[in-house]
């Protein structure tokens, strides 16, 4: 395969939104305005041919941004044993931290687009159903609860999903913008009827540059300034969610460290806020050795972090699929896009719904992080807080 990299103010006399690119079918991974969005499929890789395929590609790189050209997106899932495929786009278009945009097309790939018009106001009725019930779920809690105070394991999360149905289909591009108006800070993302808005930067590589931010402990967020800043004094004291972070930053830190020649990370978790809730995260960043590992390489050692998963990670996963009583697909994995550098990506994959094949019906997830004193009302109603993200963003009266 060949592919030519261009400037797009060489096409277009405006940059393009990409969420508009992506539209309802394409590709999206993108934060601030920053990232990529495709459309079309060149070829679909595995990930042990993802990295080849993209070298393979022989790039006309006219564009003057060193790192643009083809990409590779796509979805690891919980269980990264399952089958799944990456997809490098016939067209892809990249926006840099400095504003530029790029455009690459793949082979005989022609570049069309039309902005799209402002979403049409849609009355549907929709229904909300339980897919793991409430009992189920607050049992395994419990179970988990007590598997850690007899310490089987250290720490394991446990979620349940939900269904919503609607009776018309789901407008795809509408739920993106309403993700980017709510959530322009969060890693949003669109990939094959899986979508989402994570908070949660499982890796990113950049050259011999890496970094994490790993996200564990949750309290809601209100609205009311003063409520808020309770609540995140409260998660800072609280042991319980100091313990969970403490668990997820240790594994990050010691999967990273045998990759890297420097490696740091904060002293002290600080306070990562969206619209809906609130985060103890850290910040973990260093230099890679050589030879350097890429980026999908590292999402694969990472994925899933103690924060969808638990420590030991064996273990938790085991005990995960004894209790939990759902298939979790997408959810709690990675999802993200690479270059044929290695450059490249990857949030962990929450806040998300993925749809059926009618667009009808999306089905949500959330989860929390179970230790000793987990309690499992308090565990619910964290779940609930988590589902807010998506549900806003599908449901309008």
């Amino acid at each position: 395969m060949r592919s030519t990299t261009r400037l797009l103010s060489d096409l277009s006399d405006s940059q393009i939104d990409l969420n508009d690119f992506a539209g309802s079918d394409g590709y999206l991974f993108v934060r601030d305005g920053v990232g990529v969005a495709g459309r079309g499929v060149a070829q679909r890789v595995d990930r042990n041919t993802a990295e080849s395929c993209l070298r393979n590609i022989k790039d006309d790189n006219q564009s003057g941004v060193a790192d643009a050209g083809p990409i590779a997106i796509g979805c690891i899932p919980f269980t990264s044993t399952d089958a799944h495929e990456f997809v490098i786009p016939k067209v892809v278009i990249g926006k840099t931290q400095s504003g530029e945009q790029w455009i690459t097309t793949v082979d005989d790939a022609e570049f069309e687009f039309e902005q799209s018009l402002t979403p049409l106001a849609v009355a549907a009725s929709f229904s909300v159903n339980p897919g793991v019930s409430v009992d189920h779920y607050l049992e395994a809690v419990r179970l988990t609860a007590e598997a850690v105070r007899e310490n089987k394991l250290a720490k394991a999360v446990i979620a349940r999903d939900i269904f919503v149905s609607s009776s018309q289909s789901f407008d795809v591009r509408a739920i993106l913008l309403r993700l980017k108006a709510s959530f322009g800070s969060s890693y949003r993302y669109l990939f094959e009827g899986f979508i989402g808005a994570s908070p949660e930067l499982l890796i990113s590589v950049l050259g011999n540059q890496v970094k994490s931010h790993p996200l564990a402990g949750t309290v809601p967020r209100t609205g009311n300034i003063e409520t808020d800043t309770k609540f995140a004094q409260e998660l800072i004291a609280s042991a319980k969610n100091q313990l969970e972070h403490r668990i997820v930053i240790d594994m990050v830190r010691d999967t990273l460290l045998p990759w890297c020649s420097f490696l740091d990370w904060q002293a002290d978790p600080s306070i990562v806020s969206v619209a809906n809730v609130q985060h103890l995260g850290t910040e973990i960043s260093g230099q890679l050795s050589e030879p350097r590992p890429s980026v999908l390489d590292l999402a694969y050692a990472l994925s899933p972090t103690p924060a969808l998963g638990g420590s030991p990670r064996e273990i938790a996963l085991d005990h995960i699929a004894q209790v939990e009583g759902m298939n979790r697909g997408r959810y709690g994995g990675a999802v993200g896009f690479f270059n044929a550098k290695g450059d490249g990506k990857f949030a962990v994959s929450i806040r998300c719904a993925e749809f059926d094949a009618s667009q009808t019906t999306a089905r949500l997830f959330a989860g929390g992080g179970i230790v000793a004193d987990s309690e499992p009302q308090n565990e619910l109603a964290e779940t609930q807080a988590k589902f807010q993200a998506m549900l806003a963003a599908l449901i309008r009266p």
